[in-house]
């Protein structure tokens, strides 16, 4: 299977701003810029080796109304690359995200999936190496209790609100969302944090003192405001 919805150039070229910079990395830059948006309590399904990076295909999800709406029909819109933000309210007591998807995502070339709520079939997940980022995970399924309200629109995801196409870092360590429009100076200033802290670990590997290290170069100034 392919995917007919192909990702964007100005996508692309966003993303690849963030290649080779992991999510401790994005969190510092966003820091030193007065940003806030580490999505608290939001974790990884397993400890992936590399960080994903892909524009927000958001999704709000409400309790259901009587008949229910549906609840995963979305996907058949999602391009590929992107990764889908689901905010089910923080939900844990039913599910919207399980194997089906998984599969059907992974078919797709869509990126991954972080949900504000509970994902289910986490064997599926981890068997194909789908990466999800979930508050949890619980077997109860969300048919008949949520429902899909709107797609692209502004979510929240972990006390972060996240726009449609906003740049989405996830990896073992959590989830960064980068407000779309200041994406290229964050990816400016976390590559020189970065610099700084490889510069550090250099001067250690020679001899030098962790103290002396962060104090050549600034380390404890690192994050902080500008």
């Amino acid at each position: 299977m392919t995917n007919p919805k192909k990702a964007a150039a100005h996508d692309q070229e966003l993303v690849a701003l963030f290649e080779g910079l992991d999510t401790p990395g994005v969190s510092d830059a966003m820091d030193k810029l007065g940003l806030h948006g580490q999505a608290l309590g939001i974790m990884p399904l397993d400890n992936y080796a590399r960080p994903i990076v892909g524009p927000a295909f958001t999704v709000k999800y409400v309790p259901a109304a009587t008949p229910a709406g549906t609840v995963g029909d979305f996907i058949d819109d999602v391009a590929e690359g992107d990764i889908v933000v689901i905010d089910n309210d923080g939900r844990t007591d039913c599910t919207v995200w399980g194997d089906i998807m998984t599969q059907y995502a992974g078919l797709r070339g869509i990126a991954g999936t972080v949900i504000d709520g509970v994902c289910r079939d986490v064997g599926k997940a981890l068997g194909d190496g789908y990466p999800v980022f979930s508050a949890g995970r619980f077997m109860r399924t969300g048919k008949d209790r949520v429902e899909v309200e709107s797609v692209n629109t502004t979510v929240a995801v972990g006390t972060v609100r996240v726009a449609a196409r906003d740049i989405v870092v996830a990896d073992a360590n959590g989830v960064v969302i980068v407000p779309r429009e200041r994406a290229r100076e964050v990816a400016e200033t976390a590559r020189k944090i970065e610099s700084v802290e490889a510069a550090i670990r250099e001067r250690i590997s020679q001899g030098a003192t962790i103290r002396e290290a962060r104090a050549a170069l600034g380390y404890h100034l690192l994050q902080r405001k500008a």
